[in-house]
Parts: structure tokens; C-alpha cells; sequence
């Protein structure tokens, strides 16, 4: 698979670290075969290289290449992304899955139909809603009558959870008037458009994902970083992607470093939403709290061996760390005591981050409400009648 993908880039660099990942592996088969965390860093380079040069479809290839490495993806999900009979097949599976369900569905409503013959569309919604509801009292036993999973059978859950299900060739509507409507409406469609509908609609689904996530005070830094990552957008224009490596000192692990525009790496560090003593009032006066100092003494120390170590990361992962820069996000108002408002809280950091030249800190409450106006703005401009006059 790698040597296959070798052949879709015609730049010398992602080439170059491609072979890289060639030479760790060995032989191939009947050879030595070199594993562990050199070839999964390897992989994520090759990653990085081509996501440099925007080739995102190459990069993903070798995410997953990554991830297989690295033990978090079995083969037979990489077969189904890039062997076209494995794929025949996987979609032969899920054919058959649907098919089961709805056959389910239908003995379902027979039941329904028999049992209460003036069965209403209401009547079928609740039963279903019922089913839906009934499966979280279902599990897996450990006694005699319990079910194992077998490997294969897990793997065949994962492959199921990394499936697309795509409506192809659907049969005609049943009337004319519908036939006709549906045929306008495609004929009409701007691929361009629909693709950027799709963007925001997943956006939108994102920074729900995000909100819900800070409003729960239980959650972790962890469970953030999942709700951020590959979300760029998020942390404003000036980026253009989410860089695949997040290591590159030996004591230094990224939580989301970002690129800019001009190839300069941004680096992102997240904490808890939940922070009691964010900012905290002494002798009349406000300031920020230990926590968001100790996530700035963390990130300025991050920017220092990235400064020191400038040529060797740029030779080796072609990344400009040269005078970085770095966004701590930590604390939400709604979680600070001592009846400080929101409102005192960023002109306490709006103060603090005037003294500071390459660390800015914000709240999630400030990064969700930005990255809300993003949306709202981006919406309008999909909206063909928000430029036009009033009447």
C-alpha cells in the first residue's frame, strides 16, 4: 500500500520521506520488518509533507497508514479505503445489514398491524422510538448463554464504524409530479454550493459537539481536544490545517498545532473548562489565578525548545518553528467563583495578554462565541437573499 501511494505524489519531498518509511519497514515480505514508533512517526511525516503541499487526500491516506501502525485500525479498514475488491465486499455487507434491518422493520409493523389493526403513523413512531430506547438495556453476558466476540467479528464492527452509507440509483419516485420535482431539483444543483452547505452543516455539528462538552463541568482536557481536533476553523482564518504531528522535540507533545498561512507553526494548548480560580479578586484587585500561569509557563516552554531546536525541525519536518506562537485555552465564566462576571474576566485577560508577545490566553466562553460569528458569517454568504435591500 505504501509503495502504491508512492506513485499518486509527484513531489520530491513527500517522495523522499516516503522512502524513509520504506527503509524502516525492510524487505517486506520474508524480511526484516521494522515496527513500533519509528514507522508510525514516519508515516505521520509523510502525513505532514503532503499536507504541506495541500495534498489532504495523500495526507489521509497516511494517517490511517499511521493509525494502523499504531495499532488503533485493523488492515481490513485500510483494504476497504484502498482495495477495491475488499471494498466490493464491505459494501456487499452492508447491503445485506440494511436489508436485514428493514426486513426487521417490516416484520415489526406486521406485528403492529396485527395486534392493533387501526394502527396509526404515530403508533409506528413509538414503536420504534420503544426498540430504539429498549437497546440500552441490552449487553453482552459473561455466562454460559453470554455472547464472545470473536476478533474478526470486532473487526467487522470497527470496518461498520468506519462506513459511509450512500443512496445510489434509488429507485423512481412513484408519481410523475415527484419524478419531475426531484429531476428540477438536480438539475438545478451547484455541486460547488452543496459541497460548502455540507461544510457549515458539519461545522455546525462540530461546535454543538464543543459547547456541549464545556457546559458539562465533568469534562475532560482530553474530551476537548477530541471535540477540537481537525476543527481548525475554530481558532480563526489565519490557519490553514491541523499539522498530523504533534511531537517535535523529545519532551514535547503538542495539543493541536496549527499552521499558518505563511508556513509558521501556531500551537494550541488546551485546558479544562472547568477552572474555579481562572481569575481571582485580591486587595480589590483582579487577576488571573495559578492555573491559566502554570498553562502559560507550559506553553512558553514549548515555544523555547522550538526555538532552540529551529533549524533541525524545519530540515526534518519542514515546519517553520522559528518564533511560534501559542493560544492557551483554559476556564468559562460559568465556572469561576467569588461572583466575578464574565465581563470582568476579559478585561482581566484583555490586560494580561497586552504584556504578552507570542502567548494569548482565552476562555472557551471567548473561542465559542468567535467561532459562532464565523458561522453566522458564513451562513449569510451562502444565503442568496442576505445582500439584498430591504424594501
Amino acid at each position: 500500500m505504501v509503495e502504491t501511494a508512492q506513485e499518486l505524489t509527484e513531489h520530491a519531498r513527500v517522495q523522499e520521506r516516503i522512502d524513509v518509511v520504506l527503509r524502516i519497514m525492510g524487505g517486506g515480505f520474508g524480511g526484516t520488518y521494522g515496527k513500533g514508533k519509528p514507522l508510525v512517526d514516519a508515516l505521520e511525516d509523510v502525513a505532514q509533507e503532503a499536507l504541506l503541499h495541500e495534498d489532504i487526500g495523500l495526507a489521509q491516506r497516511f494517517q490511517r497508514f499511521a493509525a494502523y501502525a499504531g495499532g488503533e485500525l485493523f488492515l481490513e479498514i485500510l483494504e476497504m479505503y484502498y482495495d477495491e475488491e475488499a471494498r466490493r465486499r464491505s459494501e456487499e455487507g452492508m447491503r445485506r445489514m440494511a436489508a436485514m434491518g428493514a426486513d426487521r422493520a417490516v416484520a415489526a409493523l406486521d406485528v403492529l398491524c396485527r395486534d392493533k389493526p387501526d394502527a396509526t403513523a404515530a403508533d409506528a413512531r413509538d414503536l420504534f422510538r420503544g426498540i430504539a430506547r429498549s437497546v440500552d438495556h441490552l449487553g453482552l453476558g459473561t455466562g454460559e448463554g453470554g455472547i464472545r466476540l470473536s476478533t474478526r467479528d470486532m473487526r467487522r464492527l470497527q470496518q461498520y464504524g468506519h462506513m459511509e452509507i450512500l443512496l445510489r440509483n434509488l429507485p423512481r419516485p412513484a408519481s410523475p409530479e415527484a419524478a419531475r420535482m426531484v429531476s428540477d431539483v438536480l438539475a438545478d444543483a451547484d455541486a460547488g454550493l452543496l459541497a460548502q452547505l455540507l461544510e457549515l452543516k458539519a461545522r455546525r455539528a462540530g461546535l454543538a459537539a464543543l459547547r456541549a462538552a464545556v457546559e458539562d463541568p465533568g469534562s475532560s482536557e482530553s474530551a476537548l481536544h477530541a471535540c477540537l481536533k481537525n476543527q481548525e476553523w475554530i481558532f480563526g482564518g489565519a490557519y490553514v490545517t491541523e499539522l498530523a504531528r504533534r511531537q517535535y522535540t523529545p519532551d514535547t507533545i503538542l495539543d493541536i498545532p496549527l499552521l499558518r498561512g505563511d508556513g509558521s507553526l501556531h500551537v494550541v494548548e488546551l485546558k479544562r473548562a472547568n477552572v474555579k480560580d481562572l481569575v481571582i479578586r485580591r486587595s480589590g484587585h483582579l487577576m488571573l489565578g495559578a492555573p491559566p500561569h502554570h498553562a502559560v509557563s507550559q506553553a512558553q516552554n514549548y515555544l523555547r525548545a522550538m526555538d532552540e531546536n529551529r533549524q533541525s525541525i524545519l530540515a526534518e519536518h519542514g515546519v517553520d518553528t522559528r518564533r511560534a506562537s501559542a493560544t492557551v485555552v483554559i476556564g468559562h465564566p460559568r465556572y469561576v467563583g467569588g461572583s466575578i462576571t464574565s465581563q470582568e474576566i476579559a478585561e482581566t485577560l484583555r490586560t494580561y495578554n497586552s504584556h504578552k508577545a507570542r502567548i494569548e490566553v482565552i476562555t472557551y466562553e471567548t473561542l465559542l462565541e468567535s467561532a459562532t460569528r464565523m458561522l453566522a458569517l458564513s451562513s449569510a454568504q451562502q444565503d442568496p437573499d442576505s445582500n439584498e435591500e430591504p424594501a
